[in-house]
């Protein structure tokens, strides 16, 4: 792994998204990468930034505390499941959170923030595709709170030290273009409706991995979460 062969993958990847964004019809430039760190040393990540990745994703708040001491200039997001125990570190510690998945976690996320003076952005996770193993607000109760204020709108308009910028989702695991496109569709369809529900701009939609990630920018991604296309596979 050379700083090199990391910055060659990622022009492939951007030159790969901006192709998908285009056929469908959208910016081209409209979407920033978010290589995935977890498991990698300091070192690659290192590496990561040397060849002009900003913005770095870790899953677990006490392994990416020690890469984010030694890489203060990076931009540091979450993207794994936060326990509402570890809140307070999370949100003086990162950048972005991308898992926000309960109005218990926001509420106390805003109130660290406020506590810290730090402001990071959060992302509402939703389990679009309703699978017992995935974390986030349920679809359907989702579905109706962006239609009218109610508990969601409440609890975004009394943060006031975090930002709640956009949502967050996932695909189904090895489900066809058309099956992870229709699931990232339904997640920009659910931010624009809580946008004019609680009469705000949620500019941020975080979804797309390495395997759909395509799918995710002709949806409208402006957020993917890249690991293996950057870093190849992680080890066992």
């Amino acid at each position: 792994m050379t700083p090199t062969l990391i910055g060659e993958r990622i022009e492939r990847l951007r030159d790969r998204l901006s192709a998908a964004a285009e056929r469908a019809g959208r910016d081209p430039n409209g979407f920033a990468i978010v290589g995935v760190t977890k498991t990698l040393p300091v070192e690659v990540c290192r590496m990561a930034l040397e060849a002009g990745l900003r913005q770095l994703g870790e899953n677990r708040v006490q392994e990416a505390l020690p890469k984010i001491a030694a890489l203060p200039d990076a931009e540091w997001h979450l993207i794994g499941r936060l326990q509402s125990n570890k809140a307070r570190k999370a949100a003086t510690a990162f950048s972005a959170i991308h898992s926000v998945d309960s109005l218990e976690l926001l509420i106390r996320l805003a109130s660290a923030a406020h506590d810290s003076a730090r402001h990071p952005a959060l992302l509402l996770q939703v389990n679009v595709t309703g699978e017992t193993a995935k974390a986030g607000f349920s679809l359907d109760w989702f579905e109706r709170e962006v239609r009218r204020p109610g508990e969601l709108v409440e609890a975004m308009r009394s943060v006031r030290d975090a930002r709640v910028t956009g949502l967050m989702a996932m695909a189904e695991f090895g489900v066809d273009e058309t099956a992870a496109r229709a699931t990232f569709r339904r997640l920009r369809e659910l931010r624009d409706a809580l946008q004019e529900t609680a009469g705000r701009g949620l500019p941020e939609l975080s979804m797309g991995m390495t395997a759909d990630a395509e799918a995710a920018v002709a949806e409208g991604a402006t957020m993917v979460r890249i690991g293996t296309a950057i870093f190849g596979p992680r080890p066992g």
